[in-house]
């Protein structure tokens, strides 16, 4: 492959190899990179892989020491797969592959690609969010023989990209994308500039714990809530929701709620909403801020409150959806500690679900099952294994 030297800082550089030098640095150093996973042993295969079509690889050097690497290969005609990356442990979680991805990617689209694609363990957090830093939208889950793996797409066409936010139901189909997807939109022209409106903050009786830049949390009361997401949920959405045309017929059942608002400069910036969902789990339900408020970092600031909050109330798990293409969310949450956990349809699009789980048990559990790492000790134990000495 030719290519260019990506200088990546603090005397680290990727370098471009043949693939048979990519090959020859996986024999001698996959089992230190990956010897913590879950995999499963097919056995020898029985046919031949299907031809690579153009490939890319890169080794990553610290000085002349080759300590990782970068392949990724054609998959048909506007696709290429990014199929392995690798670096030794004592080199992680120094920001390589955050530094490594923009190059790849500009040689990826200099080279004609429309879509970036990619599988990652779903619990692999530290993969996942440099990935959706980058632009990637969740695009699936598969189970396979290494475990559950998250599909990533990263469209380099503004338009294909408008066409995965339409799918999800995070943004409604206009103008050139509304055309692609076969829709015979009418254009209004360019809407006129909407009012915000204002809610003044309603009296909490106390002065709210501190969000920082001014912003404050305030727990409410159900009623309270309500009323100001009726006034105020036009502003805050822009995103697509079936129409279910009538009236619910059932009434909902009544469950512990934890409501919240968030204050700025005497009026309404935000909210959040919880509930139970089952004897263990609480529903992070509803979290919106009014747009002149976005871009400051509140949903970061904001986590750590009602995590504990929901903890101190005993739950053991905490459960969230989310538009599959709201990374603008999903990233804080990942951050926070949340793991995907599953994909869903429903009234409001295609949803990410994600679990946060207290107990670092459970958590290693969820490891273990997306195949990040192998059952062992305690893990091992409550899934009824029996592992000899050298694995317990």
């Amino acid at each position: 492959m030719e290519g260019p030297v990506i200088p990546l800082g603090d005397g680290y550089e990727a370098r471009p190899i043949s693939f048979g030098a990519y090959r020859d640095a996986c024999a001698r150093l996959e089992g230190r990179i990956f010897g913590g996973n879950w995999l499963y042993a097919f056995g020898p295969p029985a046919k031949p892989p299907p031809p690579l079509g153009e490939t890319f690889q890169w080794g990553l050097y610290h000085g002349e020491d080759l300590i990782g690497w970068h392949h990724a290969h054609q998959q048909g005609e506007r696709t290429v797969y990014m199929a392995d990356t690798g670096i030794l442990p004592e080199h992680q979680g120094r920001g390589l592959y955050s530094r490594l991805l923009p190059h790849v990617l500009a040689v990826y689209r200099q080279a004609g690609y429309t879509l970036v694609q990619s599988h990652h363990r779903a619990t692999n957090n530290r993969v996942i969010i440099p990935k959706l830093r980058a632009g990637f939208f969740l695009q699936g889950l598969n189970l396979y023989e290494g475990g559950l793996n998250v599909a990533l797409t990263l469209s380099l066409d503004e338009t294909y990209r408008g066409a995965m936010h339409v799918r999800s139901g995070f943004r409604q189909a206009v103008g050139e994308t509304a055309r692609r997807l076969g829709l015979n939109v009418v254009d209004l022209g360019e809407a006129p500039a909407a009012t915000m409106p204002r809610v003044p903050m309603p009296e909490t009786g106390g002065e709210g714990l501190d969000l920082g830049y001014g912003y404050t949390l305030h727990r409410v009361a159900t009623d309270i809530y309500r009323d100001v997401y009726a006034r105020l949920e036009d502003a805050a959405y822009s995103s697509v929701s079936f129409d279910w045309a009538a009236t619910e017929q059932v009434a909902t059942p009544e469950v512990p709620r934890w409501n919240w608002l968030i204050a700025h400069g005497g009026e309404v910036a935000g909210w959040q909403s919880s509930k139970q969902w089952d004897a263990r789990t609480a529903m992070m339900s509803n979290t919106a801020f009014l747009p002149r408020h976005r871009g400051k970092g509140l949903y970061t600031r904001l986590l750590p409150f009602v995590l504990d909050a929901l903890k101190a109330e005993g739950y053991s798990l905490v459960r969230s959806h989310h538009h599959a293409t709201n990374n603008a969310v999903l990233i804080p949450k990942l951050r926070a500690g949340f793991r995907i956990q599953g994909l869903q349809t429903d009234e409001h699009g295609v949803m990410a679900v994600l679990i946060h789980a207290f107990d670092p048990v459970y958590r290693d559990y969820m490891d273990a099952r997306s195949g990040l790492t192998r059952p062992r000790g305690e893990v091992a134990r409550r899934l009824g294994l029996d592992l000899g000495e050298d694995e317990a």
